[in-house]
């Protein structure tokens, strides 16, 4: 008799879905059929174990994955039972949060903010501060507030609903996250990093709510366990404290998402953590063949973070993986396009099966070209987010409007289409806002017949939203938006436009409406749909029908296959890339190398590398090979393409020592220091992976991260602050001392990036001094 759940798997996998009791560890390498293992198991403890479906949570990082979980479980055990627990970290948090969330006084109809939203917060922020992207960028700005979230206790700071007050002293960064909080605390709007901090903050700081959670969850699977962050391994920690059934399944060594919190380390040593933890190795690939494999396995070895395996397969040998060097960009970008022509004709293969990846977007401009003038057609993965698109936050916004009134919504959407509302009348709205204590529209409500306001327009948007108002508590979600089109005006302002790609996506959102009603065979919550929809991306869009090239970024490649692999920019600076490594030095070397290795494992029949000479404009020198083509042994590939040994040698030397980090260092943890500037300071830590010192001035106060090269920093002694000291760094500290405001200065600006986030500790001290913080990470005992 066959068993739909168990028949097919090998026996690694068989062991991943029958082991269901204690703390799991499944190492899944590339191709190994996790997924297929991850559902199997889940179907396994509901259909074999008769446990409740809805007492299993499975976490995994995209709505994608998600859904085909869901898809092959429903495949296993039918349709008849409750999957809403097999979900996104984020997806989790906001059904928690909608249960939860009054515990800290929060409505339950709290907004999501997504990227967009936030970028047109920043704008607001901006123009109070009279400051523009020569001082800092978005990009800039969103990393710090997320950092600081993530190493602050801004939580329970903002919950004392108290505003921050003007220090003069803080960063600029500093004040721009402080005056972030205040517009999010004043519109009960969350972020995607409040998220999983407000889920953690309630759990932590309700013994009632955390009990009931853990004793309903009674047994939790973790997909892409290494891309977990430190607060989201706490989450599922905390959560599995009490029925002690914790899974966790992934690579080390496709760890590509270091550089936004993820922590390797969490899966990789999850046995120390966890004495009992049964750890079960999934090795065999069914994806790609042998010649890919060795090259994959070969340059992966070079990393330390990782649990050691070597995937293997049964398929046979194949093509072996090829390497071109060409004389110059458009060299490679043409020998690419010919082997694509030559793959077509020889492989009977289709333009849609095969995939050209490149560490960053800007290099798909040469190979866009080429295809261009090749007529091959191709698209371009990872665009704009469908529902970042200006048409569909347009739409969203003004249902946000309608059943929640933010001020968000409001600032995006009262003078479009055009209503003659212009810079007075917000700035009266503004003020009277605040004065009265009211969102945007509520004031406009209360005081249209202020002179400044009384316009025809203004009334016009309050009729506007009344009228919506009254509609939407009688329509269904779809056919209220259709409405929304017509009386808005949005219907004839996207036809004037002229932009057909407009308007079918205006059809394709309420095509997803109506199949959302037609699933959930009932109305749909508009709040709830809301806060769903900031979660998806385009890249939960079906474009697999379409017969084009695809190209898209390594990173976005992640979890998928492909037959033909074409890695572009193969280049030492580009992979690795040359900014990575200067931030973040030995860390960086080896999740560049895990993106190579995730390249490499996306290929199921060829695999190609491809680089050229000329210049490089991110390092500033010429175009060399990538040191990971090094590290691959020559007879593993066929290099096509002239590169010579003058080539080689050169590439070799230009890494240098620089490949080759001391581990000797001028100063160590405890030694007391001279600066020019700041004087005397103590060396807190030697952070040999990034070659600096953080090192603590008495005088300012604070912690400056001081670079192992800069030779002004000397050894403290008695006689040093009375000497003269050498010339150089009397005149040094005279040029500093005396150099203008760096905010005055746009070049300067442009590149202190790494100065703002990485010095800037004022508003970390002040947070670390909360009290409760420190209790709490008390009990994070396996926080690394």
């Amino acid at each position: 008799m066959n068993d739909p759940i168990l028949e097919n798997l090998n026996p690694s996998q068989l062991q991943a879905v029958k082991t269901t009791e204690g703390y799991v560890r499944v190492i899944a390498g590339a191709g190994s059929g996790k997924t297929k293992a991850l559902t199997s198991r889940f179907a396994y403890i509901v259909d074999r174990l008769g446990i409740n479906s809805s007492s299993i949570l499975c976490v995994t990082f995209t709505n994608k994955a998600a859904q085909e979980m869901k898809k092959r479980v429903k495949a296993l055990i039918g349709d008849t039972y409750d999957l809403a627990f097999i979900t996104t970290y984020h997806g989790f948090c906001v059904r928690f949060l909608r249960e939860e969330i009054n515990k800290i006084h929060y409505p339950k109809n709290f907004i999501i903010l997504d990227a967009e939203d936030q970028k047109s917060i920043l704008r607001d922020i901006f123009n109070e501060l009279q400051i523009n992207s020569k001082h800092l960028t978005f990009k800039q700005v969103l990393r710090f507030i997320s950092k600081q979230k993530s190493t602050s206790n801004y939580l329970g700071y903002i919950l004392k609903n108290k505003g921050f007050e003007p220090d003069e002293s803080d960063s600029l960064s500093s004040r721009i996250f402080q005056i972030y909080l205040d517009k999010l605390k004043r519109s009960y709007a969350l972020d995607f990093d409040d998220l999983i901090h407000f889920t953690a903050f309630i759990l932590d700081n309700n013994p009632d709510v955390l009990l009931k959670w853990q004793e309903n969850l009674h047994y939790i699977q973790v997909d892409e366990a290494q891309d977990s962050s430190e607060n989201q391994f706490h989450l599922v920690e905390m959560l599995s404290r009490l029925h002690q059934n914790l899974f966790l399944v992934g690579d080390p060594d496709q760890t590509i998402y270091e550089w936004r919190g993820a922590k390797p380390e969490y899966l990789v040593e999850f046995d120390s953590m966890f004495p009992d933890t049964q750890t079960i190795i999934m090795n065999r690939n069914y994806r790609s063949t042998p010649n890919i494999l060795k090259i994959g396995n070969h340059i992966i070895k070079n990393n330390t973070v990782r649990v050691d395996k070597d995937m293997v397969t049964d398929k046979p040998e194949g093509f072996e993986a090829v390497h071109f060097h060409g004389k110059n960009d458009f060299e490679e970008s043409r020998w690419i396009a010919a082997e694509i022509k030559e793959i077509l004709q020889t492989e009977q293969a289709s333009y849609s099966d095969i995939t050209i990846l490149y560490r960053s977007n800007h290099l798909s401009r040469n190979i866009e070209q080429a295809f261009i003038k090749a007529n091959i057609p191709y698209s371009i993965f990872g665009g704009i987010r469908f529902f970042e698109r200006k048409e569909i936050k347009d739409v969203l916004s003004l249902l946000r409007l309608i059943v929640q009134g933010d001020n968000f919504s409001f600032l995006r959407m009262h003078n479009h289409p055009s209503r003659g509302l212009g810079k007075k009348f917000l700035e009266r709205l503004n003020l009277l806002a605040g004065e009265q204590n009211l969102s945007l529209l509520q004031a406009l409500q209360n005081n249209i017949t202020d002179k400044e306001l009384a316009k025809k327009g203004a009334a016009e948007f309050l009729e506007l939203i009344a009228g919506l108002r009254e509609t939407a508590k009688t329509k269904s979600i779809s056919d209220l938006v259709k409405i929304i089109l017509d009386k808005s005006g949005l219907s004839e302002l996207y036809r004037k436009d002229g932009d057909e790609d407009r308007l079918e996506n205006i059809k394709e959102l309420v095509n997803s409406m109506l199949l959302l009603e037609k699933e959930n065979n009932a109305p749909v919550n508009i709040i709830e749909y809301l806060q769903e929809v900031s979660l998806y991306t385009d890249l939960d869009a079906d474009t697999e029908n379409q017969d084009k090239v695809k190209l898209m970024t390594i990173h976005i490649s992640k979890g998928l296959e492909f037959p033909y692999v074409f890695l572009c920019g193969f280049t030492e600076g580009v992979l690795p890339s040359a900014l990575s490594v200067k931030e973040r030095r030995a860390r960086a070397i080896e999740e560049e190398r895990r993106l190579m290795y995730v390249a490499v494992t996306r290929a199921e029949k060829r695999f190609y590398m491809t680089d050229s000479e000329g210049f490089n404009f991110t390092t500033g020198l010429n175009k060399y090979p990538s040191r990971f083509l090094f590290e691959i042994k020559e007879e593993f590939y066929v290099r096509k393409g002239v590169l010579s040994q003058q080539i080689i040698a050169d590439s070799k030397n230009s890494l240098g020592a620089a490949s080759q980090p001391s581990q000797n260092t001028a100063f160590r943890e405890g030694d007391i220091v001279m600066h020019p500037v700041w004087n005397k300071g103590k060396i807190q830590t030697v952070n040999l992976e990034k070659k600096e010192y953080l090192v603590d001035f008495f005088d300012i106060g604070k912690i400056k991260p001081i670079d192992f090269g800069f030779r002004h920093l000397t050894a403290f002694s008695e006689d040093s602050m009375d000497s003269e000291g050498p010339e150089e760094i009397l005149e040094l500290a005279e040029h500093l001392k005396t150099a203008p405001d760096p905010f005055g200065q746009d070049s300067a600006l442009e590149n202190q990036d790494h100065q703002e986030f990485s010095s800037d500790t004022t508003f970390d001290a002040e947070m670390h001094e909360n009290t409760e913080k420190d209790k709490k990470d008390a009990k994070k005992w396996w926080k690394l």
